[in-house]
């Protein structure tokens, strides 16, 4: 999610919205931990410079619980921030999701669904400059090279605010 500034309250908004949206459980500093096996840390943006990366758990649509994350790319007063949610796809494949198909990138049509729902509530408490969708997808563009219009082509799914309302353009390559 592109935040759409570098401003730390609006950056703690986005990632709080987020956790709450997908219902992240815990939220821990150390990938290489189990939960059971760390302290939680805060779910702030101090936590996120701290060590980097957050953690939790989060069920997926198939109903497996599994680790996801979240890593904030600070861009500074000309780029702004971006806020990435990630599930690692060894996390998806131990759920039993293929994640590779052929292509060169994950592709999901279960998972891209379920993300935008996840991004489309997040909007709801926090605004935010555009959410993309796909396999590695931050900074891929941004919602100034958009200019409030979804592209007719997608390789990757597009939530873009136009006004107060969010608008979901699935990836349809």
């Amino acid at each position: 999610m592109e935040v759409g500034s570098s401003d730390d309250a609006q950056l703690q908004a986005v990632l709080s919205a987020l956790w709450s949206a997908a219902d992240v459980h815990g939220c821990f500093g150390q990938r290489d931990c189990e939960p059971e096996e760390q302290d939680p840390v805060p779910c702030t943006v101090g936590s996120l410079t701290e060590f980097g990366h957050l953690h939790g758990q989060v069920r997926l649509p198939t109903g497996q619980l599994v680790v996801c994350g979240c890593v904030a790319i600070r861009g500074g007063d000309e780029c702004g921030d971006w806020l990435d949610f990630y599930v690692p796809v060894g996390a998806l494949g131990h759920a039993g999701l293929a994640y590779w198909d052929g292509r060169p990138f994950f592709r999901s049509d279960v998972m891209d669904e379920w993300l935008a729902a996840i991004g489309t509530e997040t909007f709801k408490s926090a605004s935010f400059s555009l959410g993309v969708i796909g396999f590695e997808v931050s900074g891929c563009t941004d919602a100034s090279t958009l200019a409030g219009r979804l592209p007719q082509t997608r390789d990757i799914g597009y939530l873009l605010p136009q006004g107060n309302v969010l608008h979901y353009g699935a990836a349809n390559t």
